[in-house]
């Protein structure tokens, strides 16, 4: 199979043996090692990398990867949301069956030596027999090759290349058990020697490592659900018609659908593909998409989103994308690549990953010496009992696993009410701001201003400018000329200039379109009294004044709501437009943010320079090409840029979240999800530091007993899908806040 590149030389592989963040840590390094390779993103929770540089070769990381000691295969990054979404289902189901099967055969294995071993001498067994230690010996050999053979690989692997990983522990622990209990018996034959074996405790340990794995498998799918469900919202198939009126159609893939083609919605069907409603009326359920539970009513026109439902009527729609460029599929690229980065608490705990093996390592070596010197007769047998307790328990897995499933959940979370976040950094960012700048026009207000006042000769000169700009005000004033029914001139060289307006030539003149603020301190002429509240463009021509527009835009309903909610939350509210400040200021009373934090008459390096001046974490919400550098400023200054759906294609790429375009109180479930994520993440951490930190003392001074190792490996198995368990716990909590 063969991987596309895309424009930023990217590509995906599927990476086969990791178990814990010493893992994913030697898979990066080796990643990183490749020449060309300038970001390399492994995630341990649905077993992928995401590598990103110039002049990348397939087989070159390939290469690397295995030469690290683990498995590796290209994903292709372009492919159907159908072929996405059965890859992830497979590559689930068979780490999930791999493990199975190892279970199963450890545990038929295990259970009768474990039987024999505890009950035999009370069911008539001769236990003192060697025969009988010769074949629990010979049944623990089975489950020692076979399920041990996983870990040993792997473990071999990451020795050749100087490395160690969770399986050099168990490996390790379990080979010391085993090979003295080995040698021992050999020479319990000659009659030389007689203190204890630890054949039955090996399976044991080994068949509930393996156990574990299988749990932590099957949780963490659970924790991916909610990308598999993003993905299943997109039909497989769709209805293609030859023509607008063609009424029979031809069911084809998906996939195979191509711009400006026609397909057929039928009532309850999903649609397939973006596009435009060419005939038919319906109220659709977009609830899977954007999150709003009410069905919008959508006709001839009017845009439908791939994934949405049409409840009650047949639609005939053209696609304006192809198969496999839908929203649903630019949505769950969003969310896999959050799912795959990592926060700042998930880089601590990778560099802490690192070096606790070989320190774990030495603890076990000095448990043995201190038990062999100092244990007396039977000194040599607990030492390496304990030895290898303090390597099985030590086994880093749940360390791995605690931010990954955290921000799988959390994004998944996110993603189900319409709210895409691109990183886990974001996610982490958003979690801690104090301070929240919302842009005016198409933020707090719905963006839709229409004309109040123009004279007709000014709008039409106007609206020959902007007919080039998709800017709010001028959409509203080519919509108002041709509401009126003006003739409108053709405009030439037209340019727009963020923060102050358009030109162009229209009829050989040349002309400009700006706000009035522009024209105050420009002093570039008088625009007469400005009514409170409303905004106002100037049509200039060769810089004098030649008449003026009005508008009024409408606020949006749930504004005021978000921004008690904000002050609820402890989070401060501010306002940044470039509008005039007696605008601004009408607005910021409407949805109760303190006039101190209203910020007036700004050009777009104005907003950049408040928001990077600002102390604390701080949110910027915008949503047009003025907001983009002010979005980009507060995600690289530690806060969060947040785009509002709706937007410029420019604003929401400058953006690390991306909110629905008629919810703007989802702001504050942003907040609240990443703050939950967060809180998550840090019960996750304490729970794997509290859990080793607590039991190598434990195991170190042989307080497990003989049978150590096997309460070890439960101990390590369960500690992970606790993990687990407690990040779903938080997918509970947000449904039942929400």
């Amino acid at each position: 199979m063969t991987t596309e590149q895309d424009t930023n030389n990217r590509l995906r592989f599927e990476v086969d043996g990791m178990h814990c963040s010493s893992c994913v840590a030697h898979v990066e390094d080796a990643l990183q090692s490749v020449p060309g390779v300038d970001s390399a993103a492994v995630s341990l929770a649905d077993s992928t990398a995401d590598v990103r540089g110039s002049g990348l070769d397939e087989s070159t990381i390939v290469d690397a990867v295995r030469n690290a000691g683990y498995g590796a295969a290209p994903i292709a990054i372009r492919r159907s949301v159908a072929e996405e979404r059965d890859d992830l289902e497979r590559r689930m189901e068979a780490r999930s069956a791999r493990w199975r099967k190892r279970v199963v055969f450890g545990l038929v294995t295990w259970l009768p030596l474990a039987f024999v071993h505890w009950f035999g001498g009370l069911v008539g067994v001769p236990m003192g027999s060697l025969v009988v230690q010769w074949v629990i010996a010979g049944v623990a050999t089975l489950s020692f090759l076979y399920v041990g053979s996983a870990f040993f690989s792997s473990a071999w692997d990451a020795l050749r290349v100087r490395t160690t990983n969770m399986d050099t522990l168990v490996s390790i622990g379990s080979i010391s058990a085993y090979g003295f209990s080995l040698v021992e018996l050999i020479l319990r034959t000659t009659g030389s020697q007689n203190v204890p074996l630890y054949f039955v405790e090996v399976a044991g340990l080994l068949a509930f490592i393996a156990f574990g794995h299988w749990l932590e498998a099957r949780t963490t799918s659970s924790a991916g659900s909610a990308l598999r469900k993003l993905l299943s919202l997109q039909p497989d198939e769709v209805l293609r018609l030859s023509g607008a009126d063609d009424d029979t159609g031809e069911l084809v893939r998906t996939s195979s659908i191509r711009p400006d083609d026609f397909f057929q919605v039928r009532p309850g069907d999903r649609v397939g593909v973006d596009g435009m409603i060419i005939d038919g009326r319906s109220a659709m359920d977009e609830s899977a998409v954007t999150g709003e539970p009410l069905p919008v009513e959508r006709g001839p026109g009017e845009p439908v989103t791939a994934g949405t439902v049409s409840t009650n009527g047949r639609l005939v729609v053209q696609a304006s994308t192809d198969g496999d460029s839908t929203t649903i599929s630019r949505i769950a690229e969003i969310v896999r690549s959050a799912q795959a980065t990592k926060t700042r608490m998930q880089h601590m705990a990778d560099r802490i990953a690192g070096v606790f093996v070989p320190i774990v390592l030495v603890v076990s070596v000095v448990t043995f010496a201190a038990w062999w010197l100092l244990g007396g007769e039977g000194g040599v047998a607990e030492g390496i009992i304990n030895g290898v307790t303090v390597l099985v328990i030590a086994c880093p897995c749940a360390l791995g696993l605690a931010t990954p499933t955290a921000v799988m959940v959390g994004s998944g979370a996110a993603s189900t009410q319409g709210i895409l976040v691109r990183s886990a950094g974001a996610m982490e960012s958003a979690a801690v701001i104090d301070m929240v700048h919302l842009d005016k026009t198409g933020t707090l207000t719905r963006g839709q201003p229409r004309v109040e006042d123009a004279e007709d000769a000014v709008l039409a000169r106007a609206a020959a400018l902007a007919a080039g700009s998709a800017h709010p005000l001028s959409v509203a004033v080519v919509e108002a000329a041709r509401e009126r029914g003006l003739e409108v001139p053709r405009g030439a060289d037209l340019i727009e200039h963020p923060g102050r307006g358009v030109s162009g030539t229209v009829d050989g003149v040349q002309l400009e379109l700006v706000s009035a603020r522009v024209v105050s301190e420009e002093g570039l002429g008088d625009v007469g009294k400005i009514p409170e509240g409303r905004s106002c463009s100037v049509l200039l021509e060769h810089g004098e004044v030649r008449g003026r527009i009005t508008f009024s835009d409408e606020l949006r309903p749930d504004a005021p709501a978000l921004i008690s909610a904000l002050r609820e939350m402890g989070i401060e509210s501010g306002l940044l437009t470039g509008d005039r400040r007696g605008v601004a200021l009408q607005v910021a009373r409407a949805v109760g943010i303190d006039e101190a934090n209203v910020h007036a008459d700004l050009r777009p390096e104005d907003k950049v320079r408040l928001v990077s001046e600002s102390t604390g974490r701080v949110a910027m919400v915008g949503d047009g090409i003025n907001d983009a550098a002010a979005l980009a400023a507060a995600g690289a200054g530690g806060g969060v840029g947040i785009a509002i759906g709706a937007g410029t294609n420019i604003a929401i790429e400058s953006a690390d979240i991306i909110i629905p375009a008629d919810r703007l109180v989802t702001i504050v479930d942003s907040v609240r999800i990443a703050r939950a994520t967060r809180k998550t993440i840090r019960e996750n951490l304490v729970l794997s530091f509290l859990y080793n930190t607590c039991m190598i003392p434990v195991a170190a001074f042989g307080l497990l007993g003989s049978s150590g190792p096997l309460i070890a490996g439960a101990a390590m198995g369960m500690s992970s899908v606790s993990v687990v368990v407690n990040s779903l716990r938080m997918r509970h909590r947000l449904r039942t806040r929400g």
